[in-house]
């Protein structure tokens, strides 16, 4: 299997334990069908510049800077290395704050999935313990990860012979369900409907398996390219951070003692700010974004992707 790039290094933080690690995409958009924008006449590619101004007077990346806006037309603005000076304990470590259930989070926070894989020898006991445990316990780690420009909510479950590390929305990236369909009403139906709607999902009731879908678009764009490749249409067109050095702990076994030996939270404090999405307590809640029979229908293939957070509002536990 070719080579996959590794676009974040860091570190995996349990209490004392800190265990060199890389991230890797966990999907691929090889087979995604992209276009190009040319122009009909010319047959060149279209581009776009960087300009400013009305004048549409070009901009070198040199001269580019960050703006915040604080309202229409009054900006904060930012030199790179100011947002780079920014001291994040994230930036280059995932610490795990805290542990829930494997199928507590509803689906709708989860956001892009990675793969996780020790950086190194020395890292893989530390990895595959931490992995065989969260097996065992059946439960999911929490922690955060600042990566592409901004800090995430991030669960960690084990996969396979690895672990997953799944970026998760955080409660207000969330619209709450009852709002968008308080338009719906009510309806009486009429006799049998909802028995035949139930018989035919009883009927067409199966296991998931992924392999049995397939892009038709994308199949179908391909084979017009085919046809008109072969019909001589064809034509010419013109036109990660570095990880931290030092730090990882050699005797992993002493590490984890000093670690169970501490009292839950002296090893770290967790940071303030926005937690794991939970599950209100009440139904109707002003803080539960997504509610049982409110939200998108729970997808079997995502069953082991489900977890939930602590402070933050989400759905009730689904049946």
């Amino acid at each position: 299997m070719a080579a996959i790039r590794t676009f974040w290094k860091g570190h995996l933080r349990l209490a004392l334990v800190t265990i060199p690690i890389r991230l890797v995409s966990a999907t691929s958009s090889e087979e995604k069908v992209s276009f190009h924008q040319v122009d009909r006449k010319t047959k060149q590619r279209i581009r776009y510049k960087k300009v400013a101004g009305e004048g549409g007077r070009d901009v070198t990346q040199a001269d580019i800077v960050s703006g915040y806006e604080l309202e229409p037309g009054n900006y904060v603005l930012f030199e790179s290395d100011e947002l780079d000076a920014l001291k994040l304990a994230t930036r280059h470590t995932v610490e795990l704050m805290e542990f829930v259930d494997a199928d507590s989070i509803d689906p709708m926070y989860f956001d892009k999935p990675y793969y996780i894989l020790p950086d190194g020898e020395v890292a893989e006991e530390g990895y595959c313990v931490i992995r065989d445990a969260l097996k065992s316990e059946n439960k999911i780690g929490l922690g955060q990860i600042a990566m592409r420009g901004r800090e995430n909510l991030a669960a960690l479950k084990p996969i396979g012979n690895g672990l997953l590390l799944e970026t998760l929305r955080y409660a207000n990236e969330v619209r709450n369900a009852d709002e968008v369909f308080s338009d719906i009403d009510v309806q009486q139906f009429r006799p049998g409907l909802i028995e035949m709607a139930e018989q035919l999902i009883r009927e067409r009731s199966t296991e998931f398996n992924p392999g049995d879908f397939h892009d038709r678009y994308g199949e179908a764009v391909r084979e017009l390219v085919k046809a008109k490749v072969e019909g001589g249409e064809a034509v010419a067109i013109g036109g990660g951070e570095e990880a931290p050095t030092g730090g990882t702990v050699i005797d992993f076994m002493e590490a984890l003692k000093r670690s169970v030996e501490q009292k839950p939270g002296a090893a770290s404090a967790k940071p303030p700010g926005k937690a794991a999405p939970k599950r209100a307590a009440a139904a109707g809640s002003k803080r539960d974004p997504v509610k049982r029979g409110k939200g998108p229908e729970k997808s079997s293939g995502r069953s082991a992707a489900k977890s939930k957070g602590r402070s933050a509002p989400a759905a009730k536990k689904k049946a």
